[in-house]
């Protein structure tokens, strides 16, 4: 069984931005190697503390038989990193899926590459009881240490019980949870079970929450707990949102932990900034149908900064929803003190003169 080494605890535990890393095709749907390395090097460059791949935003049909890519972006992602100057520090995190024999499967890939934790998305079980599901996990946690994962039920997730998440905070080898449940009450089940659990301090929060990213970081959850106030916070994110526009999104991290660390301060403007976060959101996510558009709306942003060629996927039917195009150009022009164009310019021209001379 892997283990999460004792620096990659503290840097889980501290909080940082995760970008759920896209895959980059070019215009045959064949995958851009220079280009899927130019995303992961953008993100170690923007100050995020890690990445995960593999997940829903890479695409799930790099699974697919015929598309067989699961590995090979996992393999360049790794190596990308341990060519980088923070290899040592910084967080590989591997999507899991399926039922069971697959999961165990990919995670017994994520780890022959070096990767830290899995994040284990439970969406192919829609109907067992979640007994079953526990039992998945523990199998899971058994070779890899776990990220777990509340997908929101619009797209593939379904509801939970507290029971079941006091159940799997209870879990060895499990260190985070990403909460992407877009529910409050769903939300607060999470929270309320790790803070009930013997492992209350051995789980790190991350918010999936894209409709309430900054809420969500500045708000502290307390319960009482045999007499005890326990307090749990989200720490970092691990989100589609933060693949793009990043080097901000770490900013905005580091702004809210200074606000937290000063007795809230600047909170007028963290709850401002919370509305424009999900107004941006709305735009890419395109959760006016029903989020049809969420992968190539965070292409559509790539391909204006250059980090991709174009939007394309592997799905066909996959494209922009009408007037997405519009509400993007609409949110850039409305906030761009939370775009980082300029940065990605400069770190575009600079991976272009290394390149040159290599």
């Amino acid at each position: 069984m892997k283990e999460l080494s004792q620096d990659k605890k503290k840097l889980l535990f501290a909080g940082t931005v995760i970008p759920a890393h896209p895959l980059a095709l070019d215009s045959n749907l064949q995958l851009d190697e220079a280009k899927q390395r130019g995303l992961t090097a953008y993100y170690i460059a923007s100050g995020a503390g890690g990445v995960a791949i593999g997940v829903h935003t890479t695409q799930f049909e790099i699974r697919d038989p015929e598309v067989n890519l699961f590995e090979k972006v996992l393999e360049i992602t790794a190596d990308e990193i341990n060519n980088s100057t923070k290899a040592d520090t910084f967080l590989r995190i591997a999507g899991i899926c399926g039922q069971t024999a697959q999961a165990v499967k990919e995670a017994e890939i994520a780890v022959k590459h070096g990767y830290d934790l899995g994040l284990v998305s439970m969406a192919a079980f829609k109907t067992e009881p979640e007994s079953e599901i526990i039992e998945h996990i523990k199998t899971v946690a058994g070779i890899i240490p776990v990220f777990g994962f509340y997908l929101q039920a619009a797209i593939g997730g379904r509801v939970y019980t507290y029971e079941f998440w006091q159940q799997f905070a209870e879990i060895p080898n499990v260190y985070a949870i990403k909460i992407a449940a877009f529910n409050r009450y769903q939300t607060l089940d999470v929270v309320r079970a790790v803070c009930n659990s013997s492992r209350k301090d051995e789980i790190a929060l991350y918010t999936g929450n894209d409709d309430n990213i900054v809420a969500d970081l500045i708000t502290p959850y307390r319960f009482k707990v045999g007499g005890e106030l326990i307090e749990k916070r989200f720490v970092g994110g691990l989100l589609g949102h933060w693949a793009v526009w990043t080097q901000k999104a770490v900013g905005l991290l580091e702004t809210v932990k200074k606000s937290i660390g000063t007795d809230y301060q600047t909170m007028e403007g963290l709850l401002s900034t919370n509305i424009e976060v999900t107004d941006m959101n709305a735009a890419i996510f395109d959760p006016a149908h029903a989020f049809h558009g969420c992968i190539t709306g965070v292409h559509e942003v790539l391909r204006r900064q250059g980090l991709l060629d174009g939007i394309w996927t592997l799905n066909p039917k996959e494209n922009l929803s009408p007037g997405q195009y519009e509400e993007i150009t609409r949110v850039i022009d409305a906030y761009p003190h939370l775009v980082d164009d300029a940065f990605v310019k400069d770190f575009l021209e600079s991976r272009s003169a290394v390149s040159a001379h290599s």
